[in-house]
This record gives structure tokens, C-alpha cells and sequence, in this order.
């Protein structure tokens, strides 16, 4: 299967090293970016094709993985359709629900598939954590992702580069509707850079998240209670801690303990995503992550993040 990338930032070069490491699998054609000179560097540095335009790469190609930002989804999302080229478009899928929809519906007509890149619902740790949970009575869940701030980020909105992993996250591991939240945050330049979300499901459990640029260290935690543990997930340290408590034998009088279980870090998940896109093309199923699922999440991503603005108006 012939693949491209479209965006040669961080998250685009990660794809290009992704897609050559699977040769036996797919063969990367070539890359396209508007900025020429990132470009030429991406493709000199891996050895891979500079594409001079986003067409040309599109009539080379079955399918590519979009790494551009959010503003760009759609419009390339819709060339991607008129070549009829399989996309795995980074999240969000687009910048609102309306693009989302006209996009899904255009590539539903054409055949096209579309995968979001949910990348955290391939970390083997979020895998093991909701093999973890699927016995377990939840009562809460805290989510904590937290960044440095860095240049870079000047006008990204934390709630749709950040929260939204936790959100989709949160979604897998409860398989329910949210029926109530609130929002709070910060804005920062125009655009929400420290956020707190509390939401309550429809089975009555409860989650609270933060999301930030404004933190002196990297965080990606995991707290949740249950009726019969607390278990921690260090997603950075990729490792879980499951604290129960158990009766002796003896005395019959409960005691705490508390289990580690160390995820391998051999497995990259963006390879385990990047395989299922490749298979779902290739044996014509559905994308573990469809666009529909991108929806979704989008729309509750848009109404925190306008929760937010609006509470500053």
C-alpha cells in the first residue's frame, strides 16, 4: 500500500519515522508541506520525497496520514476525497461540527475512509487499564494533563490539544453519555491555556479533568476510585497501581495492598495505530477510531472550550 504524510511538524515526522520503520507493510511514497523549507528538511533527513504540491502527493498515494493544523483539516480533508485517498486525519477532525459532518458524509458517498488519531486509546497502558476495569463499580475519575508552556502553543487552545485525549479516554473506559458538566479556565492570549472540566454521567459517575500549558513539568495521571480499589495510571512512567484491600486468612481483617504493573515500553502506540488504518483499508472494516467517533468528541472538546470563553464574556 502506497502512503503519504500531508504536515511535516512534530506530530507529521513522527508519522513519516512510523510509516518507513513498517516497510513490510506499506511503502511511503512522500511527504507534502506548505512550508517548503520544514519539508525539504523532513525529506532529507529520512531520505523520502518532497512532494511540490498536496495534489501531486494525492494522485501518488492510497492513503495519507494528515498533520497539519486543526484549520486545515477539512479543506484537505475534502481534496483527499476528490483523489479518493484514505486519511487518517490527526485530532480534532476538524475545527467545528459542521465541517465534521459534511466530511463524513462526502467520504461515506466516496467510499473514503476516515480514522482519527485517538493515539492514547492505542497505549497499551489505557488498554490494560480498561481490561482493569471492566469487574469494577466506578464511583469518580480525576484525569491530570499538564504541559510547560512553550512558544509554540501560543494560540493553541489547551481544551483541543490536551483535554481532548482525556475526553475520548474517559469515554472508552466508561461507554457513557455525559449529561451534565461545567467548565473553568483560564485564558491565556486569546485562547484558554489552563482548564477544569467536572462532568457527571448517566450511571451517576463522576470525572474531573485539567488540562494546562501552564505547568513546570510534563503530567499525564490517572486516578480511580471504585467500589472495591484506587488505581493510579502514570501514563509517562507507563505504569499502573492497583491498591485493594483483601482479608487474611487468619484474622479475617482486611489489609491494603497494592499491585504495580509496568507496561512494556517497547510498544509505540502511533505503529498500533498506524496498523489498524493500514488494515482497515486493506480488509475494507471500519477504523477502530472513525470519524464518526472523532465527531464526538469534538463536540464536547468545542462546548468546554466555549463554556470558557463564554465565562470570561
Amino acid at each position: 500500500m502506497k502512503v503519504g504524510v500531508i504536515g511535516t511538524g512534530n506530530m507529521g515526522e513522527n508519522h513519516v519515522r512510523t510509516y518507513l520503520s513498517m516497510h513490510d507493510h506499506c511503502q511511503l511514497v512522500g511527504i507534502f508541506d506548505n512550508d517548503e523549507k520544514k519539508c525539504h528538511q523532513i525529506a532529507k533527513k529520512y531520505k523520502v520525497k518532497q512532494f511540490q504540491s498536496m495534489n501531486e502527493l494525492l494522485k501518488s498515494v492510497d492513503a495519507v496520514s494528515i498533520a497539519v493544523p486543526t484549520e486545515y483539516h477539512y479543506d484537505i480533508g475534502l481534496t483527499c476525497i476528490e483523489h479518493h485517498v484514505h486519511m487518517l486525519m490527526e485530532k480534532p477532525i476538524t475545527s467545528t461540527v459542521a465541517q465534521a459532518e459534511d466530511l463524513l458524509d462526502k467520504a461515506l458517498k466516496a467510499d473514503v475512509k476516515v480514522q482519527v488519531g485517538h493515539i492514547e486509546l492505542f497505549n497499551p497502558l489505557i488498554q490494560v487499564l480498561t481490561k482493569e476495569l471492566e469487574n469494577e463499580d466506578i464511583i469518580g475519575v480525576v484525569f491530570q494533563r499538564m504541559s510547560p508552556y512553550d512558544e509554540r502553543i501560543k494560540n493553541v487552545d489547551v481544551v483541543k490539544d490536551l483535554m481532548i485525549h482525556d475526553l475520548y479516554i474517559l469515554k472508552a473506559l466508561l461507554k457513557d453519555k455525559i449529561t451534565e458538566f461545567y467548565a473553568l479556565g483560564n485564558i491565556i492570549e486569546n485562547t484558554p491555556k489552563h482548564a477544569i472540566a467536572i462532568a457527571r454521567f448517566s450511571q451517576g459517575v463522576t470525572a474531573q479533568l485539567t488540562a494546562s500549558f501552564k505547568s513546570k513539568r510534563k503530567v499525564r495521571n490517572i486516578q480511580i476510585l471504585t467500589e472495591d480499589a484506587f488505581i493510579e495510571a502514570d501514563i509517562l512512567n507507563r505504569e499502573i497501581k492497583l491498591t485493594r484491600s483483601v482479608l487474611e486468612d487468619k484474622s479475617n481483617s482486611p489489609v491494603t495492598l497494592t499491585e504495580n504493573i509496568q507496561i512494556d515500553d517497547s510498544i509505540q502506540p502511533l505503529r498500533i495505530e498506524l496498523m489498524d488504518f493500514i488494515n482497515c483499508i486493506k480488509f475494507e472494516t471500519d477504523p477502530s477510531v472513525s470519524g464518526e467517533d472523532g465527531m464526538k468528541t469534538l463536540m464536547i472538546t468545542n462546548k468546554i472550550s466555549e463554556s470558557i470563553r463564554n465565562m470570561k464574556a
